[in-house]
């Protein structure tokens, strides 16, 4: 696996990747660098067969304090150029465009992702954390759409993520506030699945979450993440069909005749995803 990061770090622990934000002096502000290596650890990361299931934890005192203003010469001086206003547009609506995906990235990668949070989760950590399959949070934690009181308008994800997971009041709430929204909010409304009392906890139950996960057949669970996505986007009687059609192609696998097999020989199953 690569080790070419700098605002990020990739561990291992068996068939669990660990993608953590490393760069605690700037509060892990999401730079230019970053969206490039997030995007890229998490294709990494879906590429790797080996690999089951992801968890994506912090380094520091806070999980993320948003975009990095100063790095991204958001709002700032533009040096001189003979483009026209057209063109300039036309290259930030791509470069927003590539941001976009990279936050999309654990969101489009075939493993579960689960997001452990610890103190404060602003702007644009909102963005990603809402892209993983599951949220796990501290106490001390809170979640802030802060592009609100900074004067722009959240736009690599938050938005189009945040109403199906806590509700259309809540969403607006925190979107037009851009207010911190504490730990109990957070699992009340079902923006996290679980609070722990600090992040040592945190990071144990993450594990041991993604453990479980990734003692199940890995392809019946990335199968799983695939037709739930879909099954978000479309109709019920659409999603029927397509899990219809996709347990016809996919369910013949080894690790269905190991899943079998020990069950009658009453023992562990040992899943090889194949």
């Amino acid at each position: 696996m690569s080790s070419d990061y700098t605002a990020i770090r990739l561990d291992r622990r068996g068939p669990v990747a660990e993608v953590v934000l490393n760069n605690p002096k700037k509060l892990n502000a999401m730079a230019p660098i970053f969206f490039e290596e997030i995007g890229r650890v998490f294709k990494e990361i879906d590429e790797d067969d080996s690999i089951y299931v992801a968890i994506l934890w912090a380094e520091g005192r806070l999980f993320c304090a948003g975009l990095d203003l100063f790095a991204s010469n958001l709002g700032g001086k533009k040096p001189p150029t003979t483009e026209s206003e057209a063109v300039q547009k036309m290259k930030t609506y791509r470069h927003i465009l590539e941001w976009q995906e990279d936050i999309s990235a654990p969101e489009k990668c075939r493993k579960p992702v689960i997001a452990a949070v610890h103190s404060h989760c602003v702007g644009g950590g909102v963005d990603l954390t809402t892209a993983c399959d599951i949220r796990l949070c501290t106490k001390d934690a809170t979640f802030a759409i802060h592009e609100t009181k900074i004067g722009i308008v959240a736009d690599v994800g938050t938005l189009q993520r945040i109403t199906p997971i806590v509700g259309k009041g809540m969403a607006r709430e925190m979107a037009y506030t851009g207010k911190r929204i504490p730990s109990g909010r957070a699992l009340d409304c079902g923006l996290v699945n679980e609070v722990f009392e600090d992040k040592e906890s945190l990071l144990a139950g993450a594990r041991a979450l993604a453990d479980e996960i990734a003692a199940n057949p890995p392809l019946a669970v990335q199968s799983t993440k695939n037709v739930l996505a879909y099954s978000e986007e479309h109709t019920i009687k659409e999603g029927l069909d397509y899990v219809a059609h996709w347990a016809t192609s996919f369910t013949a696998s080894n690790d269905l005749t190991e899943a079998i097999n020990a069950f009658k020989e009453k023992r562990v199953p040992k899943f090889t995803g194949s």
